[in-house]
């Protein structure tokens, strides 16, 4: 891959761009005679990990060999080795250690005895007449984040927000990615989403995803957010898209989301409030399979009985393990597979609403502006599918990330069993303590995977809650069966531990 780099900005441009996916554990190797602008890339590369605080100094590290910057939205890492000698001296600057830990630029490679992984970005500048070009060749995660940054730069010319800034915003769980544009005053969200890759069959042929009915692209944002908005919901509106690409541009809804808030320790009842009636009002509506937009149509997919079981088996396939360093025994996998199926029938309801799976504190924002329900900020809707309208209820009221009082859950749960007058509110019950406690096996799973697999450690520090929500739902004295198993198998305190 080649680019043309005319003049200074050029190379400031490149730079910016790649700081937008860059992550720790990922290095670029930069190459070229002296004088060909390697530092100047090193530089406007460090200060675009710094938004806002990019006037700081970032000297050349040919003296230090090596300068860590840790005010960056990742910690980085600057070595030269220009002046390095041999493999026993760059050995002692510890770079296969910053390689995990940080992203690393390293100039003059060539000194390098040996590759410092996969995940490398060999990056040439050449001198081209009076500006430079920059040779690239990406290795492991490298290949891919530059084949997406391929993508946006041919899509946003087909938007309105060609001209825009770009800023990182948030990466997620998934392979999902957000950056912020602006332009002249104006803000949206470009999102990026990657058709889902199928992985290895594991039940019927099929991959987990597709068993799990979780999104396979980008279609599936464009036709839930439109006709929620439709509806006169707070989605995101679209203001451009392309759904072969996995790419679109998105309205932006504000920064206050509302586990920030709740950290903040602002005062949630009315938020709270609000989307607890809004769930009541989704309830009492008729919702399509299908949803049709322009260029294409997504498929609301059922939560049938085999999704909801097929995610209750992440507990025994990554908890378990990652709990106690050994596979469950074959007795306690079979006895657990058979408590679940036994309940998840009164999982599913005559009526089938919408339920967008992740309702909860990360993916609501108050729009304080707005009036009604139209306040109710909702993001992150495409692995919406049609089940139980108590699975969104628990979702909210049991936060896997912030903790919701007790009684404050309880509080919000009479209040929308007021709103719902004239359901059966005895079977509601049930079914919010039931999915509430599939809800909570399956983050279990789910926050233990993103440790062991991805390296995304960050999220066991929630695991104490999910486990104290999952015990209050086994309370439940429809749940009994389910709750001797837990107690026999894996106790509050194992899984807490």
């Amino acid at each position: 891959m080649i680019r043309d780099l005319p003049d200074l900005a050029a190379t400031q441009a490149l730079a910016h761009e790649l700081s937008l996916v860059a992550r720790p554990g990922m290095a670029i190797l930069l190459s070229g005679e002296v004088g060909a602008g390697k530092s100047a890339f090193a530089r406007a590369f460090i200060h675009a990990l710094a938004p806002g605080a990019g006037d700081f100094d970032v000297p050349s590290p040919t003296f230090t060999l090596v300068q860590t910057y840790g005010e960056t939205r990742i910690p980085v890492a600057h070595a030269d080795l220009y002046r390095v000698k041999g493999a026993d001296e760059i050995d002692e600057l510890g770079l296969d250690d910053l390689f995990v830990s940080h992203v690393l630029l390293v100039e003059w490679p060539d000194r390098m005895s040996r590759k410092l992984g996969d995940d490398c970005l060999a990056l040439t500048l050449e001198t081209q007449g009076a500006g430079r070009r920059a040779l690239l060749s990406p290795g492991g995660a490298w290949i891919n984040a530059l084949h997406r940054a391929e993508a946006i730069n041919t899509f946003l010319p087909r938007t309105a927000w060609a001209a825009a800034r770009r800023s990182f915003l948030e990466g997620d769980a998934s392979s999902r990615r957000y950056e912020r544009l602006a332009l002249d005053g104006k803000e949206s969200i470009l999102m990026d989403m990657p058709a889902r890759p199928d992985g290895p069959p594991v039940r019927d042929g099929k991959p987990y995803s597709q068993v799990a009915h979780l999104a396979e692209n980008i279609g599936a944002v464009v036709g839930v957010n439109q006709h929620l908005s439709g509806l006169g919901y707070s989605a995101p509106r679209m203001f451009g898209y392309d759904v072969a690409s996995g790419l679109a541009v998105i309205e932006d809804l504000g920064d206050r989301v509302y586990g920030r808030m709740m950290l903040a320790g602002d005062d949630m009842r009315e938020p709270q409030g609000e989307a607890v009636r809004l769930l009541a009002d989704m309830a009492e509506r008729e919702w399509p399979e299908t949803v049709s937009f322009d260029g294409g149509a997504h498929q609301v997919p059922p939560y049938d009985e085999t999704a909801l079981a097929i995610e209750t088996e992440l507990l025994t396939d990554w908890f378990w393990p990652f709990r106690f360093d050994a596979a469950i025994a074959p007795a306690a996998r079979e006895s657990f597979t058979e408590i679940w199926a036994a309940h998840l029938p009164h999982a599913a309801p005559e009526r089938r609403v919408w339920s967008l799976r992740d309702f909860h504190s990360p993916n609501l924002i108050w729009i304080p502006e707005r009036a009604g329900l139209k306040r109710v900020g909702l993001i992150d809707t495409q692995d919406a599918v049609r089940g139980h309208p108590a699975y969104d209820l628990a979702s909210m009221l049991q936060d896997a990330r912030v903790t919701i009082p007790e009684d404050t859950e309880r509080a919000l749960l009479d209040y929308y069993c007021e709103l719902r007058r004239g359901f059966d509110e005895a079977e509601f019950r049930r079914a919010y303590a039931l999915l509430g406690a599939q809800r909570s096996t399956k983050i279990l799973g789910i926050f233990a995977r993103l440790s062991k697999r991805d390296g995304k450690h960050g999220y066991l520090r929630h695991m104490p809650r999910v486990s104290a929500c999952l015990e209050r739902n086994l309370q439940h004295p429809d749940l009994a069966g389910l709750k001797r198993w837990y107690d026999t198998h894996l106790p509050l305190a194992e899984r807490a531990a």
